[in-house]
C-alpha cells in the first residue's frame, strides 16, 4: 500500500487555531487568509511535514521563514484593508508575500539574494499570486520609485529606526519592523501621523538580520 497523502488543510487550520488564534489574533481577514495560504509550497522540498510546525524554518543562503504566529502577528498591526500598496523587505521564501497578496492591493518585495527571489517567484507565479513586483536589491533603501506605500513590513531585524524606510510611508501609513540588538529585538510598529511618527512597542523577537547600507554590515 502506498503511503497516505499528507493533510496539509488540517495541519494548517490546526496552526491556525491552537498557535494564532489562541495567541490574540483576531482581525477575521488574517485569519481566512492564513487558512487559504499553502504554507507547504514554500519550503524546500523534504520539509513539507515541518511547513505548519511552531517555528521558524530555514529556506536556505542562512535564510528563515518566520513562525506562523510572528508573520501572522505583523501582518495584523499593519491594518490592511485591501486597498493599500504594500512593501515587504525581505521576499524570503515568498511566504508572507503571498499572505500580503490577498489582503493588499499590490505588493512591492524588495530581497537581496537572487536565489531565493528566482525560487520565491516561481511559487508565487506558480500559485496564481499576479499582484506582486519583486526587486532584487538593497532592503534597507526600501523601493522609493514606488513610494509612498500605505503599509511596509520589514522581515529581518533592523539595528535602529529605519528612517529611509520611514521617509517611504504614507500619511496615517504603518510600518512593522524588528528593532534590536544582532540576538534580539522588539517588533515594533510606527504610524505615520501628520508631521509626527507614533511608535509602539508590541513583544520580543528574534529576526535574521536586514543587511544593507543603512542596516547591518552597512
Amino acid at each position: 500500500m502506498g503511503r497516505k497523502p499528507m493533510d496539509y488543510e488540517s495541519k494548517r487550520n490546526r496552526m491556525v487555531d491552537k498557535q494564532i488564534i489562541a495567541r490574540g489574533v483576531n482581525d477575521p481577514s488574517v485569519i481566512d487568509t492564513f487558512r487559504k495560504v499553502p504554507r507547504h509550497k514554500f519550503i524546500p522540498a523534504g520539509t513539507e511535514s515541518r511547513a505548519y510546525d511552531d517555528s521558524p524554518l530555514p529556506i536556505g543562503e542562512g535564510q528563515t521563514i518566520s513562525q506562523p504566529y510572528i508573520a501572522a502577528l505583523m501582518t495584523e498591526v499593519l491594518e490592511l484593508k485591501g486597498s493599500e500598496k504594500t512593501l515587504e523587505i525581505g521576499l524570503g521564501s515568498g511566504y508572507q508575500t503571498a499572505v500580503l497578496s490577498r489582503l493588499s492591493s499590490e505588493v512591492f518585495s524588495v530581497e537581496r539574494i537572487p536565489s531565493l527571489a528566482v525560487r520565491a517567484e516561481t511559487t508565487l507565479s506558480t500559485l496564481g499570486y499576479k499582484n506582486v513586483h519583486i526587486h532584487i536589491g538593497d532592503g534597507s533603501l526600501g523601493w522609493e520609485e514606488h513610494a509612498p506605500y500605505e503599509a511596509i513590513i520589514v522581515t529581518a531585524s533592523c539595528p535602529a529606526e529605519p528612517s529611509t524606510l520611514l521617509k517611504q510611508l504614507s500619511q496615517g501609513g504603518r510600518l512593522v519592523a524588528p528593532i534590536g540588538g544582532a540576538f534580539s529585538q522588539i517588533l515594533t510598529v510606527y504610524k505615520k501621523d501628520g508631521s509626527k511618527i507614533i511608535r509602539k512597542e508590541i513583544i520580543p523577537c528574534v529576526f535574521v538580520p536586514l543587511i544593507g547600507r543603512e542596516a547591518w554590515n552597512g
